[in-house]
């Protein structure tokens, strides 16, 4: 019962990363790959995709 809490977070953020990467601009391959990778590696992959995921395309005026 320790790590429940920490699991609903982990589940909680990874759901959150795997919408932002699907609705991003990016590429079909890169998305494929980058839900694998917060698939496969939960904690992991959600800190890599923090720091290098795919970004949306802003718009400038």
């Amino acid at each position: 019962m320790e790590y429940g809490l920490f699991g609903i977070i982990v589940l909680i953020a990874d759901i959150y990363a795997i919408y932002q990467v699907l609705t991003s601009a990016a590429s079909t391959g890169k998305k494929v790959l980058w839900t694998l990778l917060i698939l496969i590696l939960p904690i992991i992959g959600f800190i890599i995709w923090l720091l290098a995921g795919p970004r949306g395309d802003k718009v400038q005026v």
